[in-house]
């Protein structure tokens, strides 16, 4: 097993100087890269846009319309990285397996109904990786239905600001119908609750709220010092989102999000963040490589490994040119978190737009296309 990883590690160094080295000892192309997130404003969808370049031999961050440098922004569920580097941690102490079910963690009140198909509780059978990979079959509390007929998403794109707490979250879960038994082959379905749940076992393990310890383990080795866990609903000092063409008021929601989507960050630190979670600093970086064992679609193009995120449209897109790939995570507000590993290109920013997803993904790969 050894002599193979090795081997493959090898592999992997090769092809990645032959593709990067040029890149890499490359000034960036700051003017071409400032001249695209000028393009990017419409004043219809995109007002305002931040991101953060690296190559690993150069940095730049740039800006358009109403952001600055140091704008801090809702990163939403880029958030989940952060989980995921946590959850990573306490792996590395031997405080718990990604094998362990979450019923080692997790009181019978929230596990009661928790996963129940078919007629079958198998609320039991969920495990930390389930969670993590999003392939537990959990309902996600946040876009589906509530007896209702609509989702938290829906109420919140009408302006209609509302909090909930862990509980609340779980319970409205409860009333969803799951999507598949826990740990089916080659299936994933994207769902807050995961990282809900994931957020309750690191509070249980450390004894502690999650901002806390976010903060100790994250935010002050990295010195983030602009980078939190939104919990104030008072706290106005954060950039509002948009959505469509009207800001985003939705403060009580914002500190509601907790695990799931709730950290405030810029796209410097990001970049600081995203940096630690790729080359080792956070966790093991031999458990970066598990991450990426299994991939699972979720959205397309989108596929969900173990608590990150893969993006590469297919070569038809563009059959002239290599495809890039991106590893990391996006957010509902329009950040994103993610490396190329073609390029060695760290990547992060916002265009801080709800609607139209698909716009982050856009200038993520007009910024990789004009690097040489």
């Amino acid at each position: 097993m050894k002599a193979k990883l090795f081997a493959y590690c090898i592999c992997l160094l090769i092809t990645f100087l032959s593709l990067n080295g040029a890149a890499q000892n490359k000034k960036l192309p700051r003017a071409k890269l400032q001249n695209i997130l000028n393009q990017s404003i419409n004043n219809t969808s995109i007002f305002g846009v931040v991101a953060a370049v690296n190559n690993g031999k150069d940095y730049w961050v740039g800006t358009a319309g109403s952001f600055t440098p140091k704008t801090p922004y809702f990163i939403a569920s880029t958030t989940k990285l952060y989980i995921t580097a946590i959850i990573f941690q306490l792996k590395a102490e031997g405080r718990l397996q990604l094998s362990d079910p979450i019923s080692n963690y997790l009181p019978e009140t929230i596990l009661n109904g928790l996963h129940i198909y078919k007629g079958v509780d198998y609320s039991r059978e969920i495990t930390i990786e389930h969670l993590l990979a999003h392939t537990s079959g959990l309902p996600d509390y946040f876009q589906g239905k509530q007896q209702n007929g609509k989702s938290i998403l829906s109420e919140l794109n009408q302006g209609i600001d509302q909090a909930w707490t862990f509980e609340e979250a779980i319970a409205m879960s409860k009333t969803m119908k799951p999507h598949f038994k826990p740990g089916t082959k080659k299936k994933a379905a994207y769902s807050d609750t995961n990282f809900q749940l994931l957020g309750k076992i690191i509070m249980n393990l450390s004894n502690d709220k999650l901002s806390t310890i976010l903060k100790e383990r994250i935010f002050i080795p990295l010195g983030l010092s602009k980078t939190y866990l939104y919990s104030d609903p008072t706290d106005q000092g954060v950039t509002l989102m948009y959505c469509g063409n009207s800001p985003l008021n939705i403060p009580k929601a914002m500190s509601s999000f907790g695990a799931d989507g709730g950290i405030v960050s810029t796209a410097e630190e990001s970049a600081i963040f995203l940096k630690a979670f790729i080359n080792g600093t956070l966790f093991p970086q031999s458990d970066f490589e598990y991450m990426q064992k299994d991939w699972n679609a979720i959205f397309f193009p989108l596929q969900y490994g173990t608590g990150i995120m893969k993006f590469k449209l297919p070569w038809y897109f563009s059959p002239f040119k290599t495809m890039p790939t991106l590893i990391g995570h996006s957010g509902l507000s329009g950040a994103f978190c993610f490396y190329c590993p073609e390029k060695n290109i760290f990547l992060t920013g916002t265009v801080n737009q709800i609607k139209k997803p698909e716009n982050s993904y856009k200038i993520m790969l007009k910024l990789i296309q004009s690097i040489d």
